[in-house]
């Protein structure tokens, strides 16, 4: 009989690579054999990582739950599987279990200008020069991410619409908040605030990202332009 041929992972198709799939189509698109292939890393001299985490987890049933509970010592009896991988598998299931134990994080949730500013305030309050930050929102409204544009001088700071858009782009946001501070304490719009405001609203409709509000602050004040129906 002649013996099976062995192909390491990186002469597969690009596609079928565990990793190049996951970068593709995303973690969920993974079986738990490939997402354990990319923990192991490599496989031993006549087997793929693949084949050997298939073995792993048919000594467990194909069981996630039944496989943290094997030791370090038990799974370096697999041919393949040294002190470093073993460690790897049993850190990564220790994280998930840490995980199922964590309390999820809750977004917050902007319902008017008033929320937007608790947020920022901390953020901008007292600062000697202009910043200029976003909060990217999902379709709840809630806080998804907070990112630093810019920082200026005294009495300026520019703003790339690619860089206000990019984040939110990348996470698929469905709208976002622009703010920044005025060190001098006045709340009125510069010329360049309300320009800079029209742009990215527009830039947003094309990009079906909505400009909720932009926000001034101070230090201890703020103004809204969707308060003032400025957008």
């Amino acid at each position: 009989m002649a013996a099976k041929t062995y192909i390491p992972i990186r002469d597969w198709n690009e596609d079928d690579r565990p990793r190049e799939k996951m970068l593709k189509l995303g973690r969920q698109a993974l079986s738990d054999s490939e997402l354990l292939a990319i923990i192991l890393g490599s496989g031993s001299r006549d087997k793929s990582a693949i084949d050997l985490a298939k073995e792993i987890l048919a000594s467990c049933d194909d069981n996630l739950d039944e496989l943290g509970k094997i030791s370090i010592r038990e799974l370096m009896l697999f041919k393949g599987v040294g002190t470093a991988k073993a460690v790897n598998i049993a850190a990564v299931l220790e994280l998930g279990r840490r995980r199922q134990a964590t309390n999820p994080v809750t977004k917050p949730k902007i319902s008017s200008s008033q929320d937007a500013f608790r947020i920022l305030h901390p953020i901008l309050a007292d600062l000697p020069y202009e910043e200029f930050w976003i909060l990217v929102l999902n379709r709840a409204h809630r806080v998804i991410k907070k990112e630093k544009i810019s920082s200026g001088g005294v009495n300026t700071t520019l703003a790339d619409s690619r860089l206000v858009f990019r984040s939110a782009i990348q996470l698929l946001a469905s709208s976002l908040i622009i703010a920044h501070n005025h060190p001098s304490g006045s709340l009125d719009p510069s010329d360049a605030d309300i320009s800079l405001t029209k742009k990215l609203v527009t830039a947003g409709k094309y990009l079906d990202i909505k400009v909720l509000d932009h926000i001034i602050l101070s230090n201890n004040s703020y103004v809204s332009f969707a308060d003032k129906n400025w957008l």
